[in-house]
């Protein structure tokens, strides 16, 4: 059975003020409702400010990063109108497409759109909290190009790749919210709403999916509505019938005018945009003779992909390259934590890889170092306690790891050659990482042959 699936992706906008008002666009330590003016609280008589020029901008940049023919004619703001306790207004005002016709990963991009932040209703409580709304959104509308969740997780990661890079979106994660258009062999489109993370993304499609095709094995009709994600039960269940473009009575909104995106503002926009990830991935490749498996890694985020070029400059870009890679990456895995936020810097990275290709520090041993520099440590400080030891130390640390562990060393003799892996586990333990691995192997055969 085809799988159609699409995407109506949503992600603020990094704007000092909302889209149609002067209220900080920042809302993260502000005390509910306090963060709210007349006009973003929808209050009878108050008129919407110009739209926000730095918004415009933003989702102008985004556009062409995606590939998005830029809309020439006059764009109209236009009153989306539904019935629910986020919107004070009782309508949502979002843009007719700024970006049409573009495309990402062989991916359709149909539309990009301005569109402002409802607030957040809080369906327990009943109480919602409007410091939200008002907040410039991008709205990204996909092609229904993807046929399976792999494929659908694999863009996302892709299209978030290109949000941080175009640098115009919030940064501390959290504001995506993914809607997702399913169909199976042109049947009934069903929508997933609020989906606000790649994982459960992939989780809801992969319900959503079976669910569709056990409908249409037991001969029944798969019912056009809108769906919403479970993510503690990782299911999806039925909210209301699905709306129609009818339903939301789309007008323009009286009080404001048209946008005119002048082909000078999108030149000054094209002039200043950033390089692509696929760009930089691809030039990486070229310039620096690293694989395209080392080049993905490292320009998954800007920050990363900016070091690596500084490393560059004082080290040997292969050597570098592994160490983002297998090193760098894996530590910020451990911590749970991006490049920007980990405190790593340039001249840390530097150090750990000259002490390395100097011999002062075994790689096992760099890794640690890094660990202790995104706890807080600084790496020529880790460097200075964390040396390789020599190699009386280290003949006398095989000694102790043989006599602390017998039954280790009669598993070995016994012919159980993982045994041996274990002891010089406990060669790195007693040195605390600083022992040449590779050597204290070669020292343990001896000493127990």
């Amino acid at each position: 059975m085809k799988v159609r699936i699409g995407f109506e992706i949503h992600e603020q906008l990094a704007t000092r003020t909302k889209l149609f008002c002067t209220s900080p666009a920042d809302y993260r330590d502000a005390e509910p409702n306090t963060n709210v003016c007349e006009i973003c609280l929808g209050m009878p008589g108050a008129k919407p400010m110009g739209v926000n020029a730095e918004a415009v901008e933003g989702a102008v940049a985004i556009a062409l990063m995606l590939n998005c023919e830029i809309v020439q004619e006059p764009v109209y703001i236009l009153r989306k109108h539904y019935d629910y306790p986020d919107l004070p207004s009782g309508y949502q005002r979002t843009s007719m497409p700024i970006g049409r016709n573009g495309e990402l990963a062989g991916v359709g991009i149909w539309e990009v759109h301005l569109e402002e932040d409802p607030g957040k209703y809080d369906p327990v409580t009943g109480k919602v909290d409007y410091n939200r709304s008002g907040v410039p959104l991008v709205e990204i509308v996909t092609a229904p190009d993807i046929t399976s969740p792999e494929e659908a997780r694999a863009f996302m990661r892709e299209l978030v790749k290109v949000l941080q890079y175009s640098r115009r979106v919030r940064r501390e994660g959290g504001t995506m919210r993914v809607d997702v258009n399913v169909s199976i062999e042109d049947g009934a489109r069903v929508e997933i709403k609020n989906i606000n993370s790649i994982r459960g993304l992939y989780r809801a499609l992969k319900f959503e999916i079976t669910r569709q095709k056990n409908l249409r094995r037991r001969g029944k009709a798969v019912r056009r509505e809108t769906r919403a994600y479970i993510e503690e039960q990782m299911i999806t269940r039925s909210m209301r019938t699905k709306e129609t473009a009818e339903d939301y009575r789309y007008i323009p909104d009286p009080d404001l005018p048209p946008l005119r995106i002048t082909p000078e503002l999108v030149e000054r926009i094209r002039r200043e945009l950033p390089e692509a990830p696929h760009q930089k991935l691809a030039r990486f490749v070229e310039q620096y003779r690293i694989s395209r498996d080392d080049a993905w890694a490292i320009t998954s985020e800007p920050e990363m992909a900016d070091a690596f070029e500084q490393v560059c400059t004082q080290v040997e870009p292969a050597r570098a390259a592994a160490f983002f890679r297998h090193i760098i990456k894996k530590t910020l895995n451990y911590h749970n934590l991006s490049f920007a936020e980990s405190g790593i810097r340039v001249e840390d990275i530097v150090q750990v890889l000259r002490a390395i290709s100097e011999g002062r520090l075994s790689q096992q041993a760099g890794e640690l170092v890094m660990r202790r520099v995104v706890e807080g440590e600084r790496a020529a400080e880790v460097l200075r306690e964390m040396s390789r030891v020599d190699e009386q130390s280290l003949v006398s640390a095989v000694e102790q790891a043989i006599h602390q562990n017998p039954g280790a060393v009669e598993d070995y003799r016994r012919g159980k050659q993982e045994a041996i892996n274990y002891l010089v586990g406990q060669v790195m333990r007693i040195t605390k990482g600083r022992a040449d691995a590779a050597r204290a192997l070669e020292l343990l055969r001896e000493r127990l042959s």
